[in-house]
């Protein structure tokens, strides 16, 4: 099982330098300030100071694009500079609300002290696209990110593979259990050839598909879970962490709303 204080709501255990935290920014499309605060361990007032000098170097780029702080994200140059191989895109306005859960997640599971003592490893969404390029099928479903546990520890799940997705608003029941199948049931790496995503015997790629989700979206994900049979024991459904909603409109972001 996830361990129960996997997700919590606290303060990464280990500081981000601003080197780093440039390389984080660009893995998740972009990062609220306040979100940013927590990536570095600083205050939002610091944080904001470190994104403006961001800006004035040309590494990246910042506005208000929703609801709450300001959003950060990196230019081709900030892009280049980090050694990251990706397009440079203003996050889309439609997809606020979930790279903001998503950040939260992955924020949350770094202060747990097993993915430190485990050596955790977040493969964002962004590199797994990268690594498919144009070679996605239009049926395949790309986790919000992948952890990776390395072998040689003693946690149980060493050497073990997840599918991390973070759902505020619930699909369809059936469209649910069938994204959790193909999680639960794939073999090969994304951008592996076709042949290698489904090998009879292979063992699967995720050992678990662990959800993260809104009071909304629980219901679904339990009923979909329960149509998988045996299968759902390999699925974790957890709680989001409180930061991973944006502010609601016309609100700032205070204390309360920061993990």
């Amino acid at each position: 099982m996830i361990p129960a204080d996997a997700t919590p709501d606290a303060r990464p255990a280990a500081r981000l330098d601003q080197a780093a935290g440039l390389v984080f920014v660009g893995e998740m499309y972009g990062v609220q300030v306040d979100l940013l605060a927590l990536v570095l361990s600083t205050s939002q007032r610091r944080a904001s100071a470190v994104a403006g000098r961001w800006c004035d170097a040309g590494s990246a780029q910042a506005a208000i694009l929703g609801p709450g702080p300001r959003w950060v994200w990196l230019t081709k140059a900030g892009l280049a500079t980090s050694g990251l191989p990706y397009a440079p895109a203003v996050p889309g306005l439609s997809r606020l609300a979930h790279l903001r859960a998503v950040t939260a997640v992955r924020l949350a599971l770094a202060a747990a002290p097993q993915f430190a003592a485990g050596g955790g490893h977040w493969r964002s969404e962004r590199r797994i696209r990268s690594r498919i390029g144009g070679r996605i099928g239009l049926r395949e479903h790309v986790p919000d990110a992948e952890v990776h546990w390395p072998d040689g520890t003693t946690l149980a799940w060493a050497g073990e593979c997840w599918a991390i997705e973070a759902e505020l608003t619930p699909k369809t029941v059936a469209r649910t259990a069938g994204i959790m199948r193909e999680l639960l049931a794939r073999t090969g790496d994304y951008g592996c050839r076709p042949a290698d995503v489904l090998v009879p015997g292979a063992p699967p790629r995720h050992a678990r598909a662990v959800y993260v989700c809104s009071a909304a979206a629980r219901p679904v994900l339990m009923k979909a879970r329960a149509l998988l049979g045996d299968l759902g024991a390999r699925v974790e459904i957890r709680a989001l962490p409180g930061a991973a909603l944006l502010p609601a409109p016309g609100r700032r972001a205070g204390p309360a709303d920061l993990p």
